[in-house]
This record gives structure tokens, C-alpha cells and sequence, in this order.
């Protein structure tokens, strides 16, 4: 049984749980990490599914774009896998040469996109109307990014908003 009042954590046997007494504020993002030292964010009412796949699952496709890891099959469905980090411009390719790769599923219109990834780091409440003018970035990526936070509390670091619907939608895969 849980004991106590709306205003105090909760006890479960022995434990104490933590619960809000308010609902968070801004809306829920996952952050991940593109290449080793720059972090991501999406929205999560964007996110399809986020997976953790072995490298031989995704099928290689001859003759389509360089910026696509291949396929693979999730659920009966055709999902493409994308090397996120070489579609925004970086210029070494995501390191395939690992057990598992994170995968981040996003959906536009029935059609579904896998974006590889470094590392995902998880879930956070964020306010997108705090975030300000992208600061520095390349050509390739800015048509892709909505704006980025800079995060006082973890020591003034830059957190950049991916615009999902954007990347799926690129003319950049018909190259």
C-alpha cells in the first residue's frame, strides 16, 4: 500500500518514491547524440518507436542513396535506415562496427525512417518556445533544424531541435 498526503513522497515497504505534485512543463523530447560530441533532440509525439538493432539486421539496398544504411524488417513493416550524422553533413559515417545500433523510427504519411544514431541518451521535459536562433551549423543542416536550447543547467551546453518531418521529406535521399 501507498501511505501519505498528495504534498509528501510516497511509501512502498521500505521505499520512497518521489512523485510530482505538478504536471511538467513544455512537451517530452528524447535526446540523442549524432556523433560523440553533438546532441539532438526530437519530439516525442514524433517518434514512431526507438529500437537497439545488430548491424546484421539492417539489409544493404544496391543503388540508392549513400546517406541509407539499408532496411530492415520491424513488425512486417519496411523501415529505411538512415546514417543521421552523414544525412546533416558529418562527415565520418556512423560506426556500424558495434553490437547494437540505436535506431530512432519516425513516420510522415505512411512512410517510415529509421535514424541511426551515436547514443540515446533518454526522455526530458523542454519548452520549444524557449529555443532561440540556431548558432552555428552547416548548410546541410540547417533546413532540418527548428531552433536549439541551451541548457543553463548543464553548463551551457547546446541542444539543438531536430525537425523530423524535414529530414523524411529531403530531396537529399534521391542522391
Amino acid at each position: 500500500m501507498i501511505d501519505g498526503s498528495a504534498d509528501t513522497p510516497k511509501t512502498f515497504g521500505n521505499s520512497t518514491i518521489g512523485l510530482p505534485t505538478a504536471a511538467p512543463e513544455g512537451e517530452l523530447f528524447l535526446r540523442f547524440f549524432v556523433t560523440t560530441e553533438d546532441e539532438f533532440a526530437l519530439p516525442a509525439t514524433g517518434i514512431h518507436r526507438i529500437l537497439e538493432q545488430s548491424p546484421d539486421r539492417i539489409t544493404p539496398i544496391a543503388n540508392v542513396s549513400h546517406l541509407l544504411l539499408g532496411t530492415l524488417n520491424e513488425q512486417g513493416r519496411v523501415v529505411w535506415v538512415a546514417d543521421l550524422g552523414h544525412f546533416l553533413g558529418y562527415p565520418s559515417p556512423l560506426n556500424t562496427d558495434r553490437l547494437e545500433i540505436p535506431i530512432v523510427v519516425v513516420e510522415d504519411q505512411g512512410t517510415m525512417l529509421g535514424l541511426a544514431v551515436n547514443r540515446i541518451v533518454g526522455t526530458q521535459w523542454l519548452n520549444p518556445d524557449q529555443t532561440i536562433s540556431v548558432g552555428r551549423s552547416t548548410d546541410n543542416m540547417d533546413p532540418f533544424l527548428r531552433g536549439e536550447w541551451v541548457l543553463s543547467s548543464e553548463g551551457g551546453k547546446t541542444l539543438r531541435l531536430l525537425d523530423h518531418l524535414a529530414v523524411i521529406r529531403s530531396a537529399r535521399w534521391a542522391t
